[in-house]
């Protein structure tokens, strides 16, 4: 297994607006070295989760760690998918590593179950809120072609999105 990093997408490249495929049975070795070196990544941006569609894979593969700092709780999840979500919101502050510090409150289901398969290849299935919740389907909208910020107004989003072209220009032209 590899712990290289890998480059992270940006807004607004287009593979991050692509549906992701099934992992499927012939994929276990690669989704193995992906996951660890997707978690490598991670915990370099840093991040708390990753899909597989921001480094340019197109598998259904997320990982991500909601734990304290001190005691990682790594979880690797392949084709995840959300069974149910609650009727009731919650607000909360999202981020994304392709779109570097821009940051917002969005409103989502305060609950949601999700069914997924380990790299052991067992089922599992959680139901989720707070920080996990909102992680779960932050990612799991990466691996439908969806950000965060597709659940802003728009005007919200195009400020947001203009200000990221002008901060990712001004760090281009500053390198």
């Amino acid at each position: 297994m590899s712990d290289e990093k890998l480059p992270i997408l940006l807004v607004p490249d287009a593979r991050l607006r692509l549906k992701a495929r099934a992992v499927e049975a012939g994929d276990d070795d690669s989704v193995r070295d992906l996951s660890a070196r997707m978690l490598a990544t991670m915990y370099a941006a840093p991040g708390i989760g990753l899909a597989a569609p921001q480094v340019g894979s197109g598998l259904r593969l997320i990982v991500l760690d909601v734990g304290p700092k001190d005691a990682p709780e790594p979880m690797v999840l392949v084709n995840p998918e959300i069974l149910a979500a609650s009727r009731e919101m919650a607000i909360r502050e999202e981020g994304c590593l392709s779109l570097p510090g821009q940051y917002a409150d969005v409103e989502r289901p305060e609950r949601v179950k999700v069914r997924w398969r380990g790299l052991d290849g067992m089922r599992h299935e959680t139901e989720a809120e707070g920080l996990l919740g909102v992680c779960l389907q932050h990612e799991i909208d990466h691996l439908n072609g969806v950000l965060f910020v597709d659940h802003l107004s728009p005007l919200k989003r195009n400020m947001m999105l203009r200000k990221l072209a002008k901060e990712l220009k001004a760090r281009t032209f500053d390198e």
